[in-house]
């Protein structure tokens, strides 16, 4: 228990500084991107603690895969009420770019400020374990340089894999979208959940390209290429579709819907001509 006590105790101090950050710029509201880049922070550094009791707590700790996978619930849970409409999702923020509800700078800064945000969540992390609070961290910390990938299969099954869920994804968060905070952010945490659970031999299920980019890019076994085709390409092109299928087109490309008609759903009343008046 006293590897997870320490755990619990890391993802208190993430959550404090997400907090602390989300407080200061309620005065500097032009620099809301900074949000985004303690939203990929918190992400980073909480599930790679995640992964560490998953690959280490099971057998060094005695943690169960139920403890294993509520973690990651709640975690879920605790970043979407916190971090609200800050997804740190590189996806979700290019997904608004299409659909005309950002504008190009404030969304490349936020795609930088994610990406920024998930290297400081790995150095973080890196810098945790080698505090070795725990036998758990310290086995981490030793195994560090030997991590293993979350790539488990080949390139195009990865790819596969990866665009197939975040099509899932992107499509029940559009559905979502306008849903109350109290319903949207606990069904997208056990959706999120859920894709991570049934992808664990495959990709995991990060559908998140700076996720993905803290958590695996570093460890061996594949290339850098096979990495970003899987894990950056595979959850835009799945997000692409989504919101094709969703909308119709995307409306930053296309302006005509090029699925649905523009019919109008209610139809009003007939007017009658002259002619029929008279007779």
């Amino acid at each position: 228990m006293s590897g997870l006590n320490a755990s619990l105790g890391y993802f208190v101090a993430a959550v404090i500084f997400v907090v602390t950050v989300k407080i200061l710029l309620k005065k500097w509201p032009r620099f809301s991107f900074i949000l985004e880049f303690a939203s990929s922070f918190m992400l980073v550094a909480c599930w790679l603690e995640v992964q560490t009791i998953v690959e280490i707590g099971q057998w060094a700790g005695g943690l169960g895969p139920d403890v294993t996978v509520t973690i990651l619930f709640v975690m879920m849970l605790t970043h979407g009420v916190i971090c609200g409409t800050a997804s740190g999702n590189p996806s979700l923020t290019l997904m608004k770019f299409l659909q005309l509800e950002a504008p190009i700078l404030s969304t490349v800064l936020a795609v930088a400020a994610q990406f920024a945000g998930a290297h400081l969540g790995l150095i973080v992390a890196q810098y945790y374990w080698s505090l070795e609070l725990t036998d758990m961290h310290m086995i981490k910390n030793l195994m560090y340089g030997q991590c293993s990938t979350s790539l488990m299969v080949s390139m195009p099954q990865g790819f596969f894999t990866e665009s197939t869920c975040a099509l899932i994804f992107c499509l029940i968060y559009l559905k979502l979208s306008r849903r109350s905070a109290f319903i949207r952010v606990p069904l997208i945490a056990l959706l999120l959940t859920f894709l991570s659970y049934t992808a664990r031999q495959y990709t995991s299920a990060f559908m998140n390209p700076s996720l993905a980019y803290g958590l695996t890019f570093h460890c061996p076994g594949n290339t850098f290429t096979q990495y970003a085709v899987v894990y950056w390409l595979g959850p835009l092109t799945g997000m692409m579709v989504a919101l094709l299928l969703y909308v119709g087109h995307i409306p930053r490309i296309f302006a005509k819907n090029l699925l649905y008609s523009q019919k109008t759903r209610f139809k009003g009343p007939k007017v009658e001509t002259g002619d029929k008046k008279k007779i």
